[in-house]
C-alpha cells in the first residue's frame, strides 16, 4: 500500500522538506509525495521589499526546482484540514486530497488584524501579491509613506523605497527602540544608514488605528501618509487551529523536539507556522534563516518515522542578522548561538555582497 506525504507550502521551509524527503525516500517503494502551493512558483521572501521597490525577481517555477524528484506538484491553496479523515481540501479541485503524513509548512503573513483599519488602508510586503501592490501604489516616486515596524521587513522596505524613489518621504515608525537586537555598533550604523537614505524615524509611537490619511498613535498625534506599509508582526493561517491541532496562544502548530504535532503524530511542522523551541526555552525567529534548517530536519524526521528510526532532537543555532540597506549598503550582525548579538559587524558594500551570497547560495540549496 502506497504511504502518501503530502507538504502544504513551498517556501524555504516546505520545499526543502519536500525535497528533502523525496532524496532520503529515493528508491524506497509504496511512497507518494505531493506538494502544495498556492502559487507555481517559489518566492524569494527575503527580496520582497526588492520587487516593491519596482526590481524584478527571478524567475523560479516550481516545476523546474522539481524536476528529477518525483515530487508531484499541485497548484492550489489548502482551505481546510480534516484532521480524522486525513483529508485536505483545496480551493481548486472537487476532491479533498488525502494523506498519510502531513507536512504543515504554510509560513506566516502580514498581521494586519493587530489595530483597526490596517486590513483596509494599509499594505504589506509579506506576500508576493503583497509586494506588487505595494508597487503599485508607489509607481508614482512621489508623496509619503509610513511604514509601520522596525524589524528586519520594515527596515529592509523603507531603506530600498527610500532609494529607489527618491522623491518618496519615508518614515519609519516602531512602537519600540531602534535595533533593539542589535549590538551598540549595529544600532549606530543602522541609524546612520537610515538618515542618509532620508528616512525620518519616530520610536516608541504605538500605532492605535491606520485611517484613511495616515496613522493615528495611542498619544493622539497622527502622521499623514498617502501609503501605509505595515510590517509590525505576522500571523499564520488558521487552518491548524480550525483542524483541531494542538497550537499554541499565536496559531502556530505545537510540536515536539522532533517537529511532530503534540496532539496527531502522523503530521509534522516546519518554518514559521511551528511553534518549536530552543533548548533555552526561545522561540524560534520568523525567518529564512530558521525556516531552511526546519524544513531540512523535518525530512529527516519523516525519513525516520517511516524507517523506523529516532533522530536526534532539533537544534536550532543563529549565526547572524543580514539586513539590506539599500542596494549597496548593508548590514550584518553576528550573533550567538542563542540569537544574541556579539560586538562584530559588517556593513556597507561587503555586507551588501555576502547577503547576496547567502540569498544566492539558498536558492542554489533549493535547487539541490
Amino acid at each position: 500500500m502506497t504511504h502518501h506525504i503530502v507538504v502544504l507550502g513551498a517556501g524555504y521551509a516546505g520545499l526543502s522538506a519536500a525535497k528533502g524527503v523525496a532524496r532520503r525516500l529515493r528508491g524506497r517503494g509504496g511512497v507518494r509525495i505531493t506538494l502544495v502551493n498556492a502559487v507555481g512558483h517559489f518566492v524569494e521572501r527575503v527580496r520582497l521589499h526588492q520587487l516593491a521597490a519596482g526590481r524584478p525577481l527571478r524567475d523560479l517555477p516550481l516545476g523546474r526546482l522539481l524536476a528529477g524528484t518525483g515530487i508531484e506538484l499541485v497548484v492550489a491553496r489548502a482551505t481546510s484540514v480534516d484532521a480524522v479523515a486525513r483529508t485536505v481540501r483545496l480551493d481548486s479541485a472537487p476532491y479533498a486530497l488525502g494523506y498519510d503524513t502531513l507536512v504543515y509548512a504554510l509560513g506566516s503573513a502580514a498581521d494586519t488584524a493587530a489595530v483597526p483599519g490596517a486590513a483596509a488602508h494599509a499594505s504589506a510586503v509579506a506576500t508576493y501579491r503583497d509586494a506588487v501592490r505595494l508597487r503599485e501604489r508607489t509607481a508614482c516616486a512621489h508623496g509619503s509613506l509610513a511604514v509601520v515596524g522596525a524589524g528586519l521587513t520594515g527596515i529592509e522596505a523603507a531603506a530600498e523605497l527610500a532609494e529607489t524613489h527618491p522623491g518618496l518621504t519615508v518614515r519609519l515608525v516602531t512602537a519600540g527602540e531602534l535595533g533593539a537586537g542589535l549590538s551598540e555598533r549595529g544600532r549606530g550604523y543602522l541609524r546612520r544608514a537610515l538618515d542618509r537614505h532620508g528616512v525620518a524615524l519616530r520610536e516608541h509611537a504605538r500605532v492605535c488605528e491606520v485611517a484613511a490619511h495616515g496613522l493615528v498613535l495611542a498619544d493622539g498625534d497622527e502622521i499623514p501618509a498617502d501609503t501605509v506599509l505595515w510590517a509590525a508582526g505576522f500571523r499564520v493561517p488558521g487552518l491548524a487551529r480550525d483542524a483541531g491541532f494542538a497550537v499554541d496562544d499565536r496559531g502556530l502548530l505545537s510540536v515536539d523536539s522532533t517537529l511532530r504535532s503534540t496532539s496527531h503524530p502522523e503530521v509534522f511542522a516546519a518554518g514559521d507556522a511551528a511553534a518549536a523551541y530552543g533548548p533555552d526555552g526561545a522561540a524560534s525567529r520568523m525567518s529564512c534563516q530558521t525556516g531552511l534548517p526546519m524544513g531540512a530536519y523535518v525530512a529527516r524526521s519523516v525519513a525516520a518515522s517511516l524507517t523506523g528510526r529516532t533522530p536526534e532532537p532539533l537544534r536550532l543555532r543563529y549565526v547572524w542578522q543580514n539586513i539590506s540597506l539599500g542596494r549597496r549598503d548593508g548590514l550584518t550582525q553576528f550573533t550567538r548561538r542563542d540569537d544574541t548579538p556579539v560586538t562584530a559587524i559588517l556593513t556597507g558594500r561587503s555586507s551588501a555582497r555576502f547577503k547576496e551570497a547567502v540569498t544566492r547560495g539558498t536558492v542554489l540549496a533549493l535547487r539541490r
